[in-house]
C-alpha cells in the first residue's frame, strides 16, 4: 500500500468526494485507510452504569484504499506519484 500515516489525500470517489484531510489509520490487511473527517457516521453507545446517561458519538470508518489519492501540498490537487522529501 502506498499510504502512510500522517499523509495527506483527497477524497475521489464515494459520498465524501472532493474531501480532504489526513490519514489517522492505515488497514493493511483489509487495504482501507482511516481519514480525517471524512465518512463519518453515528454511533449510538448504552448506557453501562445506572448514574450515565447513553449517548450518539460519531466516528470515523474506513474506507477502500482506492478511493482515495495523493495530495499534492503545492496545487492542492491529486497525485499519482509521493512527493519527493525535503532535504534535511
Amino acid at each position: 500500500m502506498r499510504f502512510r500515516k500522517g499523509d495527506d489525500v483527497l477524497v475521489i470517489a464515494g459520498n465524501d468526494k472532493g474531501k480532504a484531510g489526513e490519514i489517522k489509520r492505515v488497514l493493511r490487511k483489509e487495504n482501507r485507510v482511516i481519514v480525517d473527517g471524512v465518512n463519518l457516521r453515528w454511533k449510538h453507545k448504552r448506557a453501562t452504569k445506572q448514574n450515565e446517561a447513553s449517548e450518539r458519538v460519531q466516528e470515523e470508518c474506513p474506507i477502500h484504499a482506492s478511493n482515495v489519492m495523493l495530495r499534492d501540498p503545492a496545487t492542492g490537487k491529486g497525485t499519482r506519484k509521493r512527493p519527493k522529501a525535503e532535504a534535511k
